[in-house]
C-alpha cells in the first residue's frame, strides 16, 4: 500500500472499529501522536496504548457521533496531510461542534511514525463548557 492508502484506511473504513484496526496495523511501536495545544486532549502521546487511553477512549466516552470527515488529502514522500471537519456532540453539555482540522502523518517503511493535529480548538472548547 502507498502511504496515502495507509492513511486513508484509518479514516474511510466501514466503521470506526475498522479504522482503529487499520491504525493498529500500520502504527510504529513508538509512534508519536500530538493533539493540538488548547484542544481538550492536548499533549504528545507515545505508543498506541497511550494514544488509546488519552485520546480515543475519551473521545468515545465523552462524545456522541464524534468523527473526522476528510475533505481531501495531500501526499508527498513520507508525509500525508488529511484535512476536513470534526463533528460531534459533547455528552455533558449537549453542544455540537463543527471544527476545521488538519492532520499531518509521517510514515517510514509503511509504518506511521507520527501524527500531529491542527484544529480550531476554540470551537471544541466552547462545546465542552
Amino acid at each position: 500500500m502507498t502511504n496515502l492508502e495507509i492513511v486513508k484506511s484509518t479514516y474511510e473504513g466501514k466503521a470506526s472499529e475498522e479504522n482503529g484496526q487499520n491504525l493498529a496495523k500500520y502504527v510504529a511501536e513508538d509512534i508519536s501522536w500530538t493533539e493540538a495545544k488548547g484542544f481538550p486532549y492536548a499533549g504528545t502521546y507515545i505508543g498506541l496504548e497511550n494514544i488509546t487511553k488519552n485520546v480515543f477512549s475519551r473521545l468515545g466516552n465523552e462524545w456522541i457521533d464524534y468523527k473526522f470527515t476528510p475533505e481531501d488529502y495531500v501526499a508527498r514522500d513520507d508525509k500525508v496531510v488529511a484535512y476536513g471537519t470534526y463533528t460531534g456532540t459533547y455528552k455533558i453539555t449537549g453542544k455540537s461542534i463543527t471544527a476545521r482540522v488538519a492532520h499531518i502523518w509521517k510514515l517510514k517503511d509503511s509504518k506511521i511514525i507520527s501524527f500531529e493535529q491542527f484544529v480550531d480548538s476554540q470551537t471544541v472548547n466552547d462545546a465542552v463548557k
